[in-house]
């Protein structure tokens, strides 16, 4: 349960440039710019005191600013280069909430809006793990149970020898998933990373997992949407 007294900030990170999909994040999934799903999931939880969108992108920004409910963040062109850090823009984002706003946050949701499957349960979950004073950072993650190896020269060896061959006996390992991370104000701004010294896993579904980056994926996701209706 989130502590009235605390400020939590949801920023979605939405540069305008894209090497695999082009505008990737205002493209249409099933009619409706792919950002736009993130946003309206963001306001519906109502346990985000202030959802921002950072981008360097005049449309983006158009599309994000039609909701009343959003702080829509010009990030400037050094931060919106192929290889600016996430951390860049949720630092830079908190920084125009405290300029324009006086607002100073607690802790800070990464929303990507590449995941547009993102549950309102997944959000709470997050903040009730943000809660725990043993956690400082919050990773989303999946479960899975492949056999991994390494090839070298066309030489295949296995990063965990003797795992059972059969699926079903084998121990579950976890990926990180980019659906949500939960930190820290304080240890974004001491690490500049959005995983903390004690970070907690959230397990979530391999559906809500689904990352959206290119445009195999794009086919994939709007028949996952029209499914699930």
């Amino acid at each position: 349960m989130k502590d009235k007294d605390l400020v939590i900030v949801g920023i979605i990170p939405a540069r305008g440039g894209s090497k695999g999909v082009p505008k990737k994040n205002i493209k249409k999934l099933c009619g409706k710019p792919l950002i736009c799903y993130t946003i309206e999931t963001a306001i519906k939880s109502n346990l985000i005191d202030n959802i921002v969108v950072s981008t360097d992108d005049e449309e983006t920004a158009t599309i994000a600013s039609r909701y009343n409910e959003i702080d829509v963040c010009m990030r400037p062109d050094e931060l919106s280069t192929d290889t600016s850090s996430t951390e860049s823009a949720l630092i830079h984002a908190c920084e125009f909430l405290s300029k324009n706003q006086n607002i100073e946050p607690d802790y800070v949701l990464t929303l990507e809006p590449t995941s547009p499957f993102r549950s309102i349960n997944t959000i709470q979950q997050t903040i009730n793990l943000l809660m725990d004073d043993s956690f400082d950072s919050v990773i989303a993650v999946t479960e899975f149970k492949s056999i991994l190896a390494r090839v070298n020269d066309n030489n295949f060896s296995h990063v965990f020898p003797n795992q059972p061959r059969r699926r079903q006996d084998r121990e579950g390992l976890y990926q990180e998933s980019s659906t949500i991370y939960g930190t820290s104000y304080k240890k974004l701004i001491e690490n500049n990373l959005v995983i903390g010294d004690a970070p907690a896993a959230l397990l979530i579904n391999q559906n809500e997992a689904f990352d959206i980056n290119d445009e195999f994926d794009f086919q994939i996701a709007n028949f996952m949407m029209e499914l699930k209706g």
